[in-house]
């Protein structure tokens, strides 16, 4: 069977590998990076980074399933391409009690280990992070760290690509669905695949052709560059997730294919929507809010008071977003299946989700909703 992943990032990457071990005759379709964003004129991908937390615990349980069932292959994963892409520094969620009651339903449920740590066990613990009196913690120590999601497509590809699967670097501009087919043209020519599997994040409902069925909002990331000596004072900080209006996410210094060392800060203030692909694509070139930065920078300033910071920058992201705020995994037609909508949570059970779209292209149970 001819299969055709439409996507190359992170949940498309992954079901190519899934669907190439089950040994089908598998096209994974989609550009490469920018080399330049501020002048490209074509799709882009929110895995151009080194950095995205990766955990078991989360404010809805069935982030806690899939990202399990991830993180157990992470080292499959590497094993098999010979790319290192994950690091274990430990991952912490912080917050008050409401807050960490959200996080208590997935981890009783699914028996999460972690460390739970009351306000001064906390300070104890982290001394770089400055948390109100009220707040409690629980800390992930293995199994959890962040992933570079970059080397985790590239992992992902070269593991595919092992198992005989073949990478397009090519735009996909159009679908075609025939009795005994799918036609895929691209931006250099057309291709014929008896299953199809769309898994092309923001752009997914310009790849069907469909009325739009996602919500798109611009996000912005902040980076605080530090020196060497700083990143070592800071060997032990943990990512962290923690109990703010933004729902802000902290990244430890990660170095950059500049050379140098950032840690990263994410949490938008308000969702700001991105409707038409001129708006995600103008976004993108833009570079990001720096209203966005300016506040990011405020709150870093409050949680790490003694942090070091050498430069700060910043740069545009997107989210993807489903009505449910759950993944849209879905059969659509006897030919085409659908994986995409990561709601803000879709980097650390990439590889769950895009093997669930397998299955599915597969005619296989094991879509866990």
């Amino acid at each position: 069977m001819s299969i055709a992943v439409i996507g190359r990032g992170l949940w498309g990457a992954a079901a190519a590998r899934h669907l190439a071990m089950a040994g089908h005759d598998v096209t994974l379709i989609g550009p490469p990076e920018p080399r330049d964003k501020r002048s490209h004129q074509g799709v882009f991908g929110s895995h151009y980074d080194e950095g995205r937390i990766t955990r078991k615990n989360a404010l809805d349980e069935y982030w806690v399933g899939v990202s399990t069932a991830a993180i157990d292959r992470y080292a499959e994963i590497e094993r098999q391409s010979g790319i290192r892409f994950y690091t274990e520094i430990g991952a912490v969620m912080a917050g008050g009690k409401a807050f960490m009651a959200r996080v208590d339903v997935g981890r009783l449920k699914h028996n999460v280990p972690c460390d739970v740590l009351d306000h001064q066990e906390l300070a104890q613990r982290f001394p770089f992070f400055r948390f109100p009196d009220h707040f409690t913690g629980y800390h992930e120590p293995t199994r959890a760290g962040h992933v570079s999601p970059r080397n985790l497509v590239a992992a992902q590809t070269k593991a595919a690509q092992s198992f005989n699967a073949k990478l397009v670097e090519e735009t996909v501009t159009g679908l075609d669905e025939h009795g005994d087919h799918v036609e895929v043209t691209t931006d250099q020519g057309r291709h014929r695949f008896d299953q199809v599997l769309v898994a092309a994040g923001y752009n997914t409902d310009t790849v069907l052709a469909r009325p739009p069925k996602l919500e798109v909002y611009a996000r912005t990331v902040a980076f605080f560059e530090v020196s060497e000596a700083e990143a070592a004072r800071l060997s032990a900080m943990p990512t962290l997730v923690y109990d703010t209006p933004e729902d802000p996410y902290l990244l430890p210094p990660i170095r950059y294919p500049d050379g140098k060392l950032y840690i990263k800060l994410g949490g938008d203030p308000e969702d700001v929507p991105l409707v038409t692909a001129t708006d995600i694509r103008d976004w993108f070139q833009g570079g990001g809010n720096a209203q966005v930065r300016d506040h990011l920078h405020a709150m870093i300033r409050t949680l790490m008071p003694e942090l070091d910071i050498l430069a700060v920058s910043m740069e545009a992201c997107v989210t993807s977003w489903t009505q449910d705020r759950l993944p849209e995994i879905a059969r659509l037609s006897d030919r085409l299946v659908v994986c995409t909508g990561g709601n803000g949570a879709g980097a650390k059970c990439s590889d769950e989700i895009g093997r669930q779209g397998a299955a599915l292209i597969l005619n296989e149970t094991g879509v866990n909703r």
